[in-house]
């Protein structure tokens, strides 16, 4: 599997998130809501260290990842992040 995003979702990471080099930002499955393959789940985002990455991405010195223990959460899907204009909000696809 692997991380994909947009410019416009990179773009949402430094004017939202502020995020510069170095930083890490965390995809996890959180309880509630729902997504595609897990009633009951969604996804998550964060800024956080990792403890034991699982896949990762590295773009313009800022990893994106999800760790070892969340990886069930995506089904052996891509993730592919981008924005909804309309809600100025981030959306995510799980893509094979």
């Amino acid at each position: 599997m692997n991380i994909a995003l947009t410019v416009k979702a990179l773009q949402w990471f430094k004017q939202e998130m502020e995020v510069e080099p170095g930083d890490t930002i965390r995809f996890y499955a959180r309880y509630g809501g729902s997504s595609p393959f897990h009633e009951g789940f969604s996804l998550g985002m964060t800024r956080e260290e990792p403890i034991d990455i699982g896949v990762q991405t590295v773009v313009e010195g800022v990893t994106y990842y999800i760790d070892e223990k969340d990886l069930w959460f995506f089904n052996d899907h891509n993730l592919h992040v981008d924005v909804d204009a309309s809600k100025d909000e981030l959306h995510y696809e799980y893509r094979t």
